[in-house]
């Protein structure tokens, strides 16, 4: 895959703005760990390579592990994902799949049992970053790096 372009040389103002609403997300006291969870479901949802590589290896470098990344996409039938996470993920999935669950009352309502109105605030910024991100990135044919393995 050829990158398109590079989005950051082409729109530098516009992802001057980005960074900051990234910025203020960071800010936002929402834990960091629960935020990469929710970057990297969207980014899955999305097919998104480069930001799936991305979280993946953010989350891993702040503690994550290896299981609950790869149960991620399953976290609705496994027991490592508490409760809070579970209705952060939903919201997740409803935002990003807003075509077909148009944001439903149920969802809000298993959000709202876990997070404040700041919370859920920068919480659904953080779900509409991270799809503009996916979108950038799979429109712009951003490829991800390629590490070398390491010799055993």
């Amino acid at each position: 895959m050829t990158p398109r372009m590079n989005i950051f040389q082409a729109a530098p103002d516009a992802m001057k703005g980005m960074m900051a609403v990234e910025k203020s997300i960071e800010d936002s006291g929402l834990e960091h760990g629960l935020l990469e969870l929710v970057k990297l479901r969207a980014s899955q949802i999305n097919g998104c390579a480069f930001c799936i590589h991305m979280h993946a290896k953010d989350a891993v470098k702040n503690g994550e592990s290896d299981m609950r990344i790869h149960l991620l996409d399953a976290w609705r039938d496994s027991p490592l994902f508490s409760e809070r996470e579970r209705a952060a993920l939903n919201w997740t999935e409803s935002l990003t799949k807003i075509a077909k669950t148009h944001a439903p009352d149920d969802a809000y309502e298993m959000l709202k049992a876990q997070f404040d109105d700041k919370e859920i605030a920068y919480l659904t910024v953080s779900i509409a970053a991270i799809n503009f991100w996916n979108k950038v990135q799979i429109g712009l044919r951003a490829v991800h790096p390629v590490e070398t393995p390491v010799a055993a």
